[in-house]
């Protein structure tokens, strides 16, 4: 009877606290001056939504909630990583950037001195293999 009231509290005082939480993180994702702390603020967004799913498990004892928490927290880390990608192509402030995209690209398109030959050109010029 005691154990159940003090469940039953604590889960009123965590979703209280998790209901600030996801005021105060709207309001960062909303007034954010800049497009990674708006990314941040989303991240942290479906954190507290895995914090909601918990404690609704805990107080109903439907752990097929535990499953679906599991799985935003995936999908979350997946928007992450695309937010982000998009950040470093696009710079902070939203606008495309002509960044290159991969490492390779950047060498690629890095130039070189002129005269100078490395690699393969550079060894049959002086006769070598």
């Amino acid at each position: 009877m005691i154990a159940a009231f003090i469940v039953s509290a604590a889960s009123m005082v965590a979703l209280a606290i998790l209901g600030i939480a996801f005021l105060v993180t709207v309001y960062r994702v909303v007034a954010g001056p800049t497009l990674p702390d708006r990314v941040l603020g989303l991240d942290m967004l479906v954190a507290v939504a895995i914090g909601f799913i918990a404690v609704i498990a805990i107080k109903t004892g439907f752990t097929l909630y535990i499953d679906i928490a599991i799985s935003l927290g995936l999908v979350g880390f997946l928007a992450t990583i695309a937010f982000a990608r998009f950040v470093l192509t696009h710079g902070e402030d939203g606008r495309s950037e002509k960044r290159p995209s991969t490492a390779v690209e950047a060498g690629a398109k890095a130039k070189r001195p002129k005269g100078k030959r490395v690699g393969k050109d550079a060894r049959q010029r002086k006769g070598g293999r």
